[in-house]
């Protein structure tokens, strides 16, 4: 029974305390995480904050875990509001009767774990350091002269994870970024000393103002460090280093000291492979080098010793040998031999200006093709200085056969002997005096092909020679496709170029034969002869933003898709990803071609802003060439002979180089000579054929027409023109979309005597020659679109009361009645001759007090006095009341018959 008991009470003790494990981190997280949070922020000159913790007395048993995310460093002045670190998570591992100390006592940390962090280390031109944020004990008693913080390490382990590290001296100009640091260490830091076993990788970038040393190398170690924790000293015991695959060992020691750091450590290759200098080279640019068969040497050794202060480094010497060396891929049919090199980095004074790279010497043969150079880095920290030759002759095809170059062909010789002396403030204020560069360069039969290009590159010859200033080409012929061009000219500003990022400045004279944009642009239809070509048909090319060149341009020939231009010549400015066209003239279509303007592809949408004069175009064949023009004038291909034009227009281009016509605006003066229609398969002009049946467009001249044009919103806006077609005028005007749609007016100034029998008939029954030589206007609508167009008239309706006016006509005739009033044939003629649409039409037959006939009678009636010539008057006046009314009947039949015949 006591058994049982005592088993009982212990089984409900350890169940008491498994709850009160788990519950006291929620009974006392918020004091937990004031806690921390006010121990931090008591000791650091920074704002620190993170935006939740996890307390675990299981996670680490039987230590306690607290885990704290988004941890934030921000900086107090002189680097205000700049952040120091963020961590997603850091979690620190401590005793569990740790986390109920007093604020004022200090808290033993076990280990820590930093997971997806940046740190960002600056130091600002007047030394100052961000992350010099440790607050200074300002009470010093016997009791705390030695404590230095409220957190003390008793760390068994340590990880960093994931994590970025970038340090830049403002003053220097020193950039060291360490990106996706793998990190972690085991070790006692309780204990005076010991041992500290570290595993680190990592890429590694170094630069020094705008030159790179180092680009994204990875670096590999393994190091065994003994710690001296008193007296400040870490020793390299054992280490295992690799820098991307060449391995180094590491001897020496770093001793920190209150106002320096002392440092005296060697470095050496454990062996003497020459295939370590192939481990040198990125894996991706050297491939596998497991099978690569080496003979030589390689080897690098040094030691960097000396002490670290605010104006001192330590003394440098490193070098970098090989002697007579050689490699050979497998698979490959060349080898490269006779490998030299001896290379040394120095600094003999511990001023960092008087680091120096020095390389005696670098050479190298391939077949009998031999190649050197030698030269020194001075000023690395200040003003980087180049002093470098090289002299050689080397057939390019063999480097791909003894090294492996993916995607690429080259062959042809290079020929150089060439000498160089700059620094980088002469290439940066582009003080080109400065810049000495001497010798000649030159290239013969040089063949390029890689995917990048649609076609191969073949240079025949070109020749270059550097002078101080400036580099003169002085020949380039070459072929790329069915083209052909050669240059001259010069390049202001290569150095600046490859080493400073400035633009590429240059003039150049470029002349062609035959040069055909799509070698440049597309692939080829029929197949490229380079099998690594993967350019999509229509693939438009970028203009290159690094480029400030002027070219002058002549071509006997240049070939754009199904156009092709002669005699063409002017200039070409590229710029800021502009190409500037400045007065290229051309002959093309028959005629001439001016064009002046600019295509951008500095944005995400390439835009084009151009105006063009055209001369003398043969219509026919510009209209089958220029998609452009079939947009703008569709009807064009209706039309033969010649036209003159001045176009402006702006808008959006689409990949392929060919303008977005939604975005177009701008306008035109078109002028059209000796032109005439062909409209056969043209359904517009059909139409217009068959509702005019006394019109035949096939037989209009339209010489000498001039007319305005606008663009804007997708529309063709079209000011009104005249032309003839016999002796009928026309009068066109309306818009047209570039979705092909219709909305133009046309009025048609008709002589009466085309508007059918019982017209001519009415015409020849009347006496006034002016009646015989009338006009109307009839109005047409076209709508609809090109392909299904829509063509209304209002013919009939003008031809009915056309008849009516011609039948009141013979009808006063008849009376006699024709020099005044309106209803005389003088009114009723100049109603029609002036078109009068809305005159009212009179009865005839009634007679008003103020018509010529009864003012005629009257005044005779009173002046005679006779009752018989009254009589007489008043009989005749009955006799023409009914030969009037017998004319307005046969008049009515007539217009009978003209009605019927015009329904």
């Amino acid at each position: 029974m006591k058994v049982k008991k005592i088993l009982k009470i212990t089984g409900i003790t350890l169940l008491v305390l498994i709850i009160a494990l788990a519950v006291t981190p929620y009974l006392f997280k918020g004091k937990i995480i004031a806690m921390v949070k006010d121990n931090i922020n008591k000791n650091v000159n920074a704002q620190v904050d993170f935006t939740d913790a996890d307390v675990s007395f299981f996670r680490n048993f039987p230590k306690a875990s607290i885990v704290l995310e988004d941890v934030e460093v921000i900086n107090n002045a002189p680097f205000e509001n700049d952040t120091l670190f963020y961590g997603k998570e850091v979690a620190i591992t401590t005793a569990i009767g740790e986390l109920f100390k007093g604020t004022d006592e200090a808290i033993q940390v076990y280990s820590f774990t930093i997971d997806n962090a940046k740190l960002n280390i600056q130091v600002d031109e007047s030394g100052n350091a961000n992350y010099d944020i440790a607050k200074p004990n300002t009470t010093e008693t016997p009791e705390n002269v030695s404590k230095t913080s409220d957190f003390k390490f008793k760390i068994d382990n340590y990880h960093i994870l994931n994590t970025d590290i970038n340090y830049f001296d403002a003053k220097s100009k020193t950039l060291l970024a360490l990106k996706d640091v793998q990190h972690e260490g085991f070790g006692d830091f309780s204990l005076a000393t010991s041992e500290l076993d570290t595993q680190t990788d990592a890429l590694v970038s170094f630069a020094i103002g705008d030159m790179n040393y180092i680009d994204k190398q990875h670096i590999k170690l393994d190091a065994l460090i003994g710690m001296d924790l008193e007296n400040g000293k870490y020793t390299f015991l054992e280490n295992e280093a690799l820098v991307n695959q060449l391995p180094l060992k590491f001897e020496g020691f770093v001793k920190v000291n209150p106002d320096s750091q002392e440092v005296d450590i060697s470095l050496q290759t454990p062996s003497s492979d020459f295939k370590n200098f192939l481990a040198v080279i990125p894996e991706a640019y050297a491939k596998n080098i497991s099978t690569v068969q080496t003979a030589g040497n390689f080897e690098v050794s040094g030691e960097i010793k000396g002490l670290v202060t605010e104006t001192r480094i330590p003394t440098i010497d490193i070098k970098v040998v090989s002697n007579n060396a050689s490699f050979k891929y497998p698979d490959l049919p060349k080898s490269v031999e006779n490998i030299n090199i001896n290379a040394q980095l120095k600094n003999t004074t511990g001023k960092t200006e008087d680091t120096y790279v020095d390389i005696n010497n670098l050479a190298f043969k391939i077949d009998e093709d031999a190649f050197r150079g030698n030269g020194r880095l001075s000023q690395l920290t200040t003003n980087p200085k180049v002093n470098a030759t090289i002299v050689g002759k080397l057939n390019l095809s063999n480097i791909t056969k003894a090294y492996p170059i993916e995607n690429k062909e080259l062959s042809g010789i290079l020929d150089a002997n060439l000498t160089t002396n700059f620094d980088m403030n002469a290439i940066e204020k582009e003080q080109y005096q400065r810049i000495k560069n001497n010798g000649n360069l030159k290239i013969s039969d040089f063949l390029f092909s890689s995917k990048d290009v649609v076609n191969p590159l073949a240079i025949s010859e070109a020749t270059i020679d550097f002078v101080p200033g400036k580099i003169s080409l002085k020949k380039f012929d070459a072929k790329s496709g069915k083209s052909d061009f050669n240059a001259t000219g010069t390049i202001e500003n290569l150095l600046g170029f490859l080493f400073n990022e400035d633009k590429l400045k240059g003039n150049f004279k470029v002349n062609s034969n035959e040069f055909h944009v799509n070698d440049f642009m597309v692939a080829s239809a029929e197949g490229s002869k380079n099998q690594n070509t993967k350019v999509t048909q229509g693939e438009a090319l970028k203009i290159p933003e690094f480029l400030d060149c002027n070219i002058n341009v002549n071509s006997n020939k240049v070939f754009y898709d199904n156009i092709t231009l002669t005699n063409v010549k002017g200039s070409l400015a590229l710029d800021d990803g502009e190409a500037i066209l400045n007065n290229v003239t051309s002959d093309v279509f028959g005629g001439k071609i001016k064009m002046s303007g600019l295509v951008s592809t500095k944005n995400d949408t390439p835009t084009f802003a151009m105006d063009l004069g055209m001369d003398s175009f043969d219509l026919s064949e510009s209209f089958n060439g220029l998609e452009l023009l079939q947009t703008i004038a569709p009807i064009a291909k209706a039309l033969n002979g010649k036209l003159n034009t001045n176009i402006s227009l702006k808008g959006n281009l689409g990949e392929n180089y060919t303008p977005n016509l939604t975005t177009i605006s701008g306008n035109a003066f078109a002028e059209l000579i000796t032109t005439t229609l062909k409209t056969r398969n043209i359904d517009l002009f059909n139409k217009i054929n068959e509702k005019l049946t006394f019109i035949d467009l096939n037989k209009v001249s339209i010489e000498d027409i001039k007319t305005r044009l606008s663009f804007d919103d997708g529309k063709v806006n079209v000011k009104p023109f005249s032309f003839n077609y016999k002796d009928i005028e026309i009068t066109v005007d309306g818009s047209h979309g570039f979705d092909q749609s219709l909305n133009y007016n046309a009025t048609f100034q008709i002589p009466a005597k085309y508007l059918g029998s019982e017209i001519t008939a009415l015409l020849s029954d009347i006496k006034s020659e002016e009646a015989k030589n009338i006009t109307i206007p009839v109005s047409t609508k076209i709508s609809g679109n090109f392909t299904s167009p829509s063509f209304t008239t209002d013919l009939a309706s003008a031809t009915k009361d056309l008849a009516i006016k011609l039948a009141k006509v013979k009808a006063q005739e008849a009376l006699g009645n024709i020099n005044t009033g309106s209803d005389t044939v003088d009114g009723i003629l100049g109603g029609l001759i002036k078109g009068d649409k809305n005159e009212t039409q009179k009865d005839s037959t009634v007679t008003t007090p103020n018509s010529t006939g009864d003012k005629v009678r009257s005044v005779l009636g009173n002046l005679l006095g006779n009752r018989k010539k009254k009589k007489e008057a008043e009989e005749k006046a009955r006799q023409e009341a009914a030969a009037k009314a017998k004319a307005e009947e046969e008049a009515k039949k007539q217009q009978e018959k003209v009605q019927d015949s015009v329904n």
